[in-house]
């Protein structure tokens, strides 16, 4: 069975250390109160429980799975999670970032988010139930009226109900444009909505008294398209304008999927037969709505990847350890024993530095993102407000893309390191890698992330976020030129940070006589840009870290290899990106076989 110890001493590493969160928090109001005492309090409260509540429901939840019960369309869970869920509202977690005017503790954002790495490398299914209240709470706070964020935000903070996130119909996925779901106004301000929804993540379980479901629908004159999707909020149970809970509503569960991974996750089909729902914000404006709460859960899956690939490296590395076989190639390492450890083996380090180096330097890519979240919500400077949107937005695909696509990556070389017995149930590892599978796909495939980070974020919105980014690499790399120490870093940093820029504009240029260049070279720039800022985050671990001899000498080694072994990688998603669309599309469909 997978053990799991929650990485405190490199989380304080990122937070303190490099991110210096403290100083960020004393100048951020409203974030007075979170200095490092409490921060820190925060942070071992939140490893009690994921490793002494959640870790030992892993694989048990795993092996159990969701139980559905046509007769009364209702979900139980696995057994545990509910007593574990009670207790996690019964502590206070589920309002951790949450505002206080609607009960929560109103801690920053990145505190909530090293906190989620524990709760999803823990046991990512039951990670999976409070997960998207959190963006059903900022679509409500940002998009709802007065009385929505009375009547369904203060049960949500305070982990009495749940939210979920309604997009995906059986003919439409991605492509929202195509969804037929139907929302009939009432006379009363309120709708009636119809229609099937598929795929649903905590669409229904038995954690919490009513489930609200934020739903895409069309108004009966909305144009064509996604011009055309309003959002509404649909609770399980009815909920009056005062807050009072009425009558079961006309929606249902209609099955649960059986999936490769995350068994103790009930994903859910829900049926809507003319349900009370609300018009939250404008009408055929819920895309934008859907949005915020999209984004708030891309970062979340990118934690989710970020969680398991910890999870996986943990596991490996005391295997590593101590599993005994052959002898090392330049003689015994242990001659006292009848076989060499596997650690000693080239291969077996190489897998395990890889581990090693994505899940510290993805912690820090993620936690600075979060970050960013912060200033842009706190900031009283407004241009450090624009600054920090722009980066967060720009952060945004490729922390979700890059952390779910290497855990994928890690717990792979994870189950190869026990071999054979990484192949069977006993030590957890083939779930980890099941697990991570689904990753990649839910809140938008890697490919979508692709799209969204070069089309949107890159071309449409002329780079802004990455013009920061590379301006803020490029002040790093001036300020430590001349840092002999430095030299094996700083230097190949600010080539390929020049190489970056070059890329950038040169798929902008083709792109603008031909969209299908920037399709064709979204995969590749994604991965060029996501090995790059990890890069300068091993490079800003060195410099804060030389000061540091309980991390000193690991993060250096640790940087060492991921500048001569992990970052070498873009030279291939460079030459992909200067190919070219014609050798992807000009072979005929029939051609394919």
């Amino acid at each position: 069975m997978s053990r799991y110890c929650a990485p405190l001493a490199d989380i304080r590493f990122a937070l303190h250390d490099v991110l210096d969160v403290e100083s960020l928090f004393r100048r951020l109001p409203g974030f007075e109160n979170a200095t490092r005492d409490v921060v820190d309090a925060v942070l071992d409260e939140a490893a009690k429980f994921t490793e002494q509540v959640l870790a030992p429901l892993n694989q048990t939840g795993d092996q159990e799975g969701c139980h559905f019960d046509a007769a009364t369309a209702s979900v139980k869970t696995p057994a545990g999670f509910k007593k574990a869920y009670g207790q996690y509202v019964e502590n206070g977690w589920a309002g951790l970032t949450a505002p206080a005017a609607f009960g929560g503790q109103d801690l920053p954002q990145v505190l909530g988010g090293a906190v989620k790495e524990m709760l999803d490398a823990a046991n990512l299914a039951w990670g999976n139930y409070p997960m998207l209240s959190h963006g059903a709470t900022e679509a409500l706070l940002h998009h709802g009226e007065d009385w929505q964020r009375e009547a369904f935000l203060k049960p949500i903070v305070e982990g009495r109900w749940t939210g979920t996130m309604c997009l995906t119909e059986p003919h439409c996925g991605t492509d929202l444009g195509l969804l037929k779901t139907k929302a009939e106004p009432a006379g009363d301000g309120s709708h009636r909505i119809t229609g099937t929804k598929i795929f649903i993540t905590a669409g229904e379980h038995d954690l919490t008294g009513n489930i609200v479901h934020l739903v895409l629908a069309r108004l009966p004159d909305a144009p064509a398209g996604v011009k055309g999707i309003s959002l509404f909020v649909v609770p399980k149970f009815k909920v009056g304008r005062d807050g009072t809970l009425g009558a079961r509503n006309a929606l249902a569960c209609g099955a649960i999927e059986h999936k490769m991974g995350i068994k103790g996750s009930a994903t859910c089909t829900m049926n809507f037969d003319g349900a009370d729902g609300y018009l939250v914000g404008q009408p055929n404006k819920g895309l934008n709505a859907m949005f915020t709460m999209m984004n708030t859960a891309r970062l979340a899956v990118g934690l989710q990847g970020l969680g398991l690939t910890e999870r996986a490296y943990q596991s490996s590395l005391a295997y590593a350890r101590e599993r005994l076989q052959m002898r090392a190639l330049s003689g015994a390492k242990f001659p006292d024993k009848p076989a060499d450890p596997l650690i000693v083996h080239p291969d077996i380090r190489r897998m395990l530095l890889t581990q090693k180096a994505f899940v510290e330097g993805g912690r820090l890519l993620a936690l600075y993102a979060y970050t960013q979240e912060d200033i842009h919500k706190r900031s009283p400077d407004p241009d450090e407000r624009e600054r920090a949107e722009a980066l967060v937005s720009f952060l945004t695909p490729i922390v979700k893309a890059l952390l779910t696509e290497t855990a994928i990556e890690c717990t792979y070389d994870a189950l190869q390191i026990f071999g054979g017995h990484g192949y069977i149930v006993e030590h957890g590892m083939e779930q980890l890698a099941r697990d991570a599978r689904i990753t990649t796909l839910y809140e938008g495939t890697t490919q979508i992330q692709a799209l969204d980070l070069l089309g949107r974020k890159v071309l449409q919105f002329q780079g802004v976020g990455l013009k920061h980014f590379l301006l803020e690499i490029s002040a790093f790399c001036e300020k430590h030129a001349t840092d002999a120490t430095l030299g094996a870093f700083v230097g190949p940093l600010a080539i390929v940070a020049k190489e970056w820029s070059s890329l950038t504009m040169d798929v902008a240029k083709r792109a603008a006589t031909n969209p299908d260049e920037m399709g064709a070279a979204a995969y590749d720039f994604l991965f060029y840009s996501g090995y790059v800022a990890l890069a300068y985050f091993w490079a800003k671990s060195v410099v804060v870290s030389a000061s540091l001899p309980a991390f000193r000498d690991a993060k250096l080694q640790t940087a060492r290899f991921y500048f001569a072994r992990i970052l070498p990688r873009i030279a291939t998603h460079a030459a992909g990106i200067r190919a070219g669309a014609s050798t992807l599309l000009d072979m005929p469909d029939t051609d394919f076989g």
